[in-house]
């Protein structure tokens, strides 16, 4: 509240009963500006809390992109590199605000709301016919590296976002690998035994 950064939304905490609809359907109201016709944001990012996002590195990607009608993430099911085909991972996706604006408006999200939030999401894309432009992000996001599977690597400097950072040590690792701690002051209310 101090810093008016935090936005609660007006509905139970849940994975995959509206959450995400609400999320997205609200900003359009609460971040309007009467500044002028251009949107508040080119972009917005839902991310998952268990997943590290490393800004920079996203703003860089983003560049060369269109902000207009853009599905941005990592493409699921894991073998998959075609981003037209399914759906971008719960990890983590970003979507141009024109989206968003569609989002609020249509008919489509509003009458699909429950299911695997990430799915969901491109059913509504798909049935929308929106997100003409999509850039699949893999393997700059990526699941931590352990357990190993088919959809994991190690920790390399080109990353966008590292997910499934389950416990305190798969966080340690992580932002000591990208140097996000390093010049941090050393906070006293914490106890390690």
């Amino acid at each position: 509240m101090r810093y008016d950064d935090i936005i609660i939304l007006n509905c139970k905490e849940n994975m995959n009963k509206g959450k995400t609809y609400t999320y997205f359907s609200s900003l359009p109201e609460m971040l309007s500006s009467s500044d002028g016709p251009y949107p508040p944001y080119h972009y917005v990012l839902k991310v998952d809390d268990d997943t590290y996002f490393r800004l920079e590195t996203l703003i860089e990607s983003l560049r060369p992109l269109p902000r207009e009608d853009l599905y941005y993430g990592y493409v699921i099911p894991c073998p998959s590199m075609d981003p037209f085909v399914h759906y971008m991972s719960g990890m983590g996706f970003l979507v141009s605000w024109d989206i968003v604006e569609w989002i609020r408006n249509s008919d489509i999200p509003k009458n699909h709301m429950e299911g695997p939030e990430d799915k969901v999401f491109g059913d509504w894309l798909r049935e929308g016919h929106r997100a003409k432009n999509r850039f699949n992000a893999k393997w700059s996001m990526y699941n931590y590296p352990e357990p190993r599977t088919g959809c994991t690597h190690e920790l390399w400097p080109d990353t966008v976002a590292v997910h499934l950072l389950k416990n305190q040590e798969k966080w340690i690792h992580t932002l000591k690998y990208f140097n996000a701690t390093q010049n941090l002051k050393p906070s006293k209310l914490y106890h390690i035994p």
